[in-house]
This record gives structure tokens, C-alpha cells and sequence, in this order.
């Protein structure tokens, strides 16, 4: 089958992510048709997460691409940017302050991210339930999309923004995601003024790190004076059940994280037992590096679909480097298999060298700060 034009061919993304929402923004600021599919009920039926910053050379390109660069520092907190590596005492190890002005790296809430993206989508581009069961169909197109609900679609391309667990990438890699061995435990804290003023102090208005070896802390400030704490330890991917616990049993995963980091001083322990609400067991995953395909012209792959790395800070700003370059390929290219051959020579080389570098960075969130430390993770976010 001849491949299609880009301006004549169906193109489906599925993800409504900052990769697969990027990708259709820049899409249709040059006129080119997509769908976008997404599993959630609708736009505000799950929390998006915590806060993301955006790279210069990567996250804010891709939304100079958009045409949303402008509206997106309206809404950034530059002051989010600053960062703080700590010891299990309490004592600042390094301390870096944004300069007035700075807009190097700064901070988002990831559902203000995804709620500027949507608004600048046509109205209907998103399709809301769809949870995508399978893709099938030759190599060459057209691919066939089935749905859990029974529908399915007919489409010359799809573009998997579908994540870690991507059912795209079934199509053309039977790479699956590997457990890192260390699991983030997520603890929400609000009203950080007034209820938690210490740890508001203690934190600053960014990020903070701390690390022994074997565990660690990485708390990290979010808009409307809320934070989040992402409890880092190298445990079984089912330690909580393994415990004889439930992820709903705050009070026993609370009595044994205190037991733990028994060794910590009280004011860091606030950042494990203060938290408002249950934790949210979040272990990590990354995919075989390096992670190639053979090439197929009707299915393309981005972000975490991709590429799933420990989470340093790039994630997020790869999906959407990603998303802007398969968008502009497709927008320079006479046909959608030549579009996304000109996307993976780029694509694939730079996405192998950064997983090459992160690999076992896991491991790194737990290592007690040296003086490459600020270098490795690029002063970057979990």
C-alpha cells in the first residue's frame, strides 16, 4: 500500500499526555487533521500530578513549536526553581537560588500543563473513555484500533503518547517495562503556610533532596501552597503487601516508614508521618536500553512509550521534544512513512544516549550527595 500525505491520511494519537497533546497542538497550527484518545472518563476524573520543569532546550522548544511558550510562563513559578540537597540531619549541603529573572528550568503543575494544551486543541479533538485494547493491521497501514468498549477505528497512523504500559508499543517491540528495584511512596501536603509552616521553611519555595544510601526523601512544591513528598527506597515492588499491609492503611505504612528512617532527624520525619491524606505507591520502571523497532510507517512512538527512564527531570521534556519533531516531520514530509523515518533517525540516537546516561539513575535518587550530584540529575525533578 502507498503511503499516504500527511494533509490526506487519518492520524490517531493515543494519550492525552503533554507528549500526545503537544503533538496535536503543533499538528493543527499547520492545518493537519488528528483524534486523540484518551482512557480517562474526562479531563479533570483523575489528579495529573505533581509539578514538572520545563527545560529551555527541550519542554519550552517544543511549546515555542505550540505557540503556547507565551501563556506558559504566565503560569510557570520561576521561583520553583530553586533546590536544596540535604542531609538526613537537616543541614544544607547545596543550595541553588534562581536568579531574578531565571527561566532556565522553572516549574508546572502537570494538570496546568495539560489544561493549556487542551485549550488550545479544536474543540472535539480529544475523545474522551477510550481505552485503546489493541492495535492491528500490516506494517504498512491502514492499522485497525480496538477499544475496550467494543469501537474500533481505522487510521493510517497511530501515535503511541500511551506511556509506560503502552499499548502502541505492542505493535513494534515486545519490550516490556522492568521494575528499577526502588519504589517512590507519594505523600501530599497542604495549605503549606499555615498548616505546615516548618517543613515550608525547610523545603523553600522548589525542590529538596535528601539521601543516606539506601533511602531517601524528595520533596517538591506545588502551586496553590500545596507539596508533595516522594519517599524513595529500594524494596520489592509488592513491599507494602509483603508487609501484610494495604496501600490503604496509612497508619501501619506510616509506623513502619517511622521505623525505617528511625535514623533521621524529627524535622525530616515531618516529610514522611505530617502528610495529609494516604500515599500513593508509585514504583519505577524503565525500559531495556538501548530500545529499538524495526520500522514501521503507520506506527510512531513517543515519550515513556518509547523510552521509559528513571524519573531525573527529562521525562516530560523528552515526550514533548518528541512530540514537536514528529509533528514537524509529518508537516515537512510527502508521506507519513517518510515522516516517521525522518523522526526516528532523530529520535531513537537521542533517546538511547539519554537512557545510556540515566541508566541505574534509580539507584542514584538514593546515593547520598557528591559533588557531581547537582550535574547528574541537571538540578531536574523527580
Amino acid at each position: 500500500m502507498e503511503s499516504p500525505t500527511p494533509a490526506d491520511a487519518r492520524i490517531s494519537i493515543i494519550g492525552a499526555g503533554p507528549g500526545g497533546l503537544t503533538c496535536a497542538r503543533v499538528l493543527q497550527r499547520h492545518g493537519i487533521a488528528v483524534s486523540v484518545y484518551d482512557r480517562d472518563a474526562e479531563t479533570n476524573s483523575r489528579n495529573q500530578g505533581g509539578s514538572l520543569d520545563l527545560h529551555e532546550e527541550d519542554g519550552q522548544l517544543a511549546l515555542r513549536e505550540a505557540g503556547l511558550l507565551e501563556e506558559f510562563f504566565a503560569l510557570a513559578r520561576l521561583e520553583g526553581q530553586e533546590m536544596r540537597q540535604m542531609d538526613r540531619s537537616g543541614r544544607v549541603l547545596d543550595h541553588h537560588l534562581p536568579d531574578e529573572g531565571e527561566t532556565a528550568r522553572p516549574e508546572i503543575d502537570r494538570g496546568q500543563l495539560r489544561d493549556l494544551l487542551l485549550r488550545s486543541l479544536t474543540a472535539g479533538t480529544v475523545q474522551w473513555g477510550r481505552t485503546l485494547e489493541s492495535v492491528s493491521g500490516p506494517a504498512d497501514g491502514p492499522r485497525t484500533l480496538t477499544f475496550t468498549d467494543g469501537s474500533a477505528v481505522e487510521t493510517d497512523l497511530v501515535i503511541g503518547a500511551d506511556g509506560a504500559f503502552s499499548r502502541v508499543r505492542a505493535a513494534v517491540s515486545p519490550a516490556t517495562p522492568r521494575y528499577t528495584g526502588v519504589s517512590f511512596l507519594e505523600a501530599w501536603f497542604d495549605d503549606m503556610e499555615h498548616t505546615h509552616p516548618e517543613l515550608s521553611h525547610l523545603v523553600g519555595k522548589g525542590s529538596a533532596h535528601i539521601a543516606d544510601g539506601e533511602r531517601g526523601l524528595f520533596a517538591q512544591r506545588n502551586s496553590g501552597g500545596h507539596m508533595r513528598v516522594y519517599i524513595m527506597q529500594r524494596v520489592p515492588v509488592d513491599w507494602i503487601a509483603a508487609l501484610g499491609l494495604r496501600p490503604e492503611d496509612t497508619k501501619g505504612i506510616r509506623g513502619h516508614l517511622l521505623s525505617e528512617y528511625a535514623a533521621w532527624s524529627p524535622q525530616m520525619l515531618r516529610m514522611i508521618a505530617d502528610n495529609d491524606g494516604a500515599y500513593v505507591d508509585r514504583p519505577l520502571f524503565a525500559l531495556p536500553v538501548p530500545h529499538t523497532w524495526e520500522h514501521s510507517r503507520s506506527v510512531a512512538l513517543l515519550g515513556d512509550a518509547a523510552h521509559l527512564m528513571p524519573p531525573l527531570g527529562v521525562g516530560v521534556n523528552l515526550a514533548m521534544l518528541d512530540a514537536a519533531e514528529l509533528a514537524l516531520a509529518l508537516v515537512g514530509s510527502s508521506t507519513i512513512g517518510g515522516a516517521v523515518d525522518t523522526y526516528e533517525k532523530s529520535m531513537l540516537p537521542r533517546s538511547a544516549r539519554m537512557a545510556q546516561m540515566l541508566e541505574g539513575g534509580a539507584d542514584h535518587l538514593l546515593s547520598a550527595p557528591g559533588p557531581d550530584e547537582n550535574e547528574l540529575f541537571g538540578r531536574s525533578r523527580p
